[in-house]
């Protein structure tokens, strides 16, 4: 356990319960989480969340529609693969096409012609990465560098963190613009996801203890103003469906830290509102991935679902699932197939490989995807190679049907018992490289 003492917990905000509104409790009913099936021995669950716009079973992996879409694909086409939600990003909305529209539209899935539930972040992740210029969450090496001020090579700072929010530079334009914690809740109410964030502060695994300690307490206070303005949000906007507000959990790879977070957001009530569910955010090295869910899991409330940000490998599904995260979202399945890489129960492979020039079997055989069963591996090697645009459209809708397939096998096996078998078979095939 490291020597440095946890910051304490600071009661620099303490609002009068007396000079709070009515509680706005007339739309939260429509929201809602139940635990159904255990993994034995494990902190791993299957659930049902509610929302107003449809039910997710989980474990569930979420799309991510960065900009109200995914990219190359269609809503209906995502709906047709089985994707059960999407993710969309606040920071990005906000700059195009502006949040104002959205709400004028009815909301994000209107906006998007997308009829399930929806999930905003909350901003915090450009913190860092705009911040530092340092993008993956995962795999970073803290042995590296110990320096509150890194940033990545070749990168501009064009974040800056103080107190009270974050000063940026938009990466479209170079206008500066200002998120806070009641800031970031207003774009996101007007974003009318069924899931939106708390604002946090998102910090490299190369800052010091010192400052991981400094950070966490500023997230603590800003998921306080976060739960205050999103409490006079809801009320304001009763007519819309209610939004479910979860708290973000930082501190790196310390586990003191890890644990206090949990602990301070999941019994956090400010004027009667608490969180409705919790994300697990923050760069953490791969190899602690499933002792770092497990710290949080075993000090969250059972009964309100937990969202990991950022993860889409099958290896990383499996052990944080067994260690209690419900939800997941990433980029991956989308980014890696534009650039030419393809999933299989084997493996991956890349697609522009001159092997697959006259290669007419389907990426795989098996699977059930509107690419496997229309074309080959010889015609998706053409498109990539004539840079068509139909080849991104066509490898997305393979590796997302591949990542929410993967999540939906592991919910099922857990409810028949099996998990630890159906992990040992599907990783066992998957890391035998057989491709």
């Amino acid at each position: 356990m490291p020597d440095t003492p946890v910051a304490p917990a600071a009661d620099t905000f303490a609002p009068s319960p007396e000079s709070a509104p009515p509680h706005p409790q007339a739309n939260r009913d429509s929201f809602g989480y139940q635990v159904h099936d255990r993994i034995e021995g494990a902190l791993g669950r299957t659930g049902t969340i509610d929302t107003p716009h449809g039910q997710i079973q989980t474990p569930a992996f979420i799309p991510v529609a960065t900009k109200a879409t995914v990219k190359a694909v269609r809503p209906d086409e995502m709906s047709e693969l089985g994707a059960q939600a999407v993710l969309a990003n606040a920071y990005h909305l906000n700059l195009q096409p502006g949040t104002d529209i959205l709400d004028a539209a009815g909301g994000l899935g209107k906006f998007m012609n997308w009829p399930g539930p929806t999930f905003t972040d909350s901003g915090g992740f450009q913190v860092m990465s705009l911040g530092s210029g340092f993008k993956k969450t995962i795999s970073m090496d803290s042995s590296r560098v110990a320096n509150d001020d890194a940033v990545a090579p070749e990168h501009e700072r064009r974040a800056f963190v103080d107190d009270d929010g974050v000063t940026f530079k938009s990466h479209i334009d170079g206008t500066i613009h200002r998120f806070s914690p009641e800031i970031s809740m207003k774009l996101q109410h007007e974003i009318g996801a069924d899931i939106i964030f708390a604002f946090d502060e998102l910090t490299t695994l190369f800052n010091t203890r010192e400052y991981q300690v400094e950070s966490l307490e500023r997230t603590r206070l800003w998921a306080q103003r976060c739960l205050v303005a999103h409490r006079e949000l809801t009320a304001e906007r009763s007519h819309r469906p209610y939004q479910a507000l979860f708290g973000v959990l930082q501190g790196a790879q310390y586990e003191d830290l890890r644990r206090k977070a949990a602990q301070d957001l999941g019994a956090m009530e400010v004027q009667g509102q608490s969180f409705d569910g919790f994300g697990i955010g923050g760069a953490l090295e791969k190899e602690n991935l499933g002792t770092i869910v497990g710290w949080v899991s075993e000090e969250l409330p059972e009964n309100k679902p937990r969202h990991l940000l950022g993860i889409s490998e099958p290896e990383d599904f499996f052990t944080a699932i067994e260690n209690g995260a419900d939800t997941f979202d990433c980029v991956q399945p989308s980014r890696v197939a534009r650039n030419g890489r393809v999933y299989t129960a084997d493996g991956y492979f890349n697609i522009p490989q001159a092997k697959f020039k006259r290669d007419f079997s389907p990426i795989e055989e098996s699977c059930g995807c509107y690419t496997c069963q229309n074309y080959s591996r010889a015609y998706l090697h053409h498109l990539f190679k004539a840079k068509e645009m139909l080849y991104s459209t066509l490898c997305t809708i393979h590796n997302e049907y591949f990542t929410v397939t993967l999540v939906d096998k592991i919910r099922e096996s857990i409810t028949q018992g099996r998990f630890y078998e159906f992990r040992d078979e599907a990783l066992g095939r998957y890391q035998g490289r057989k491709v």
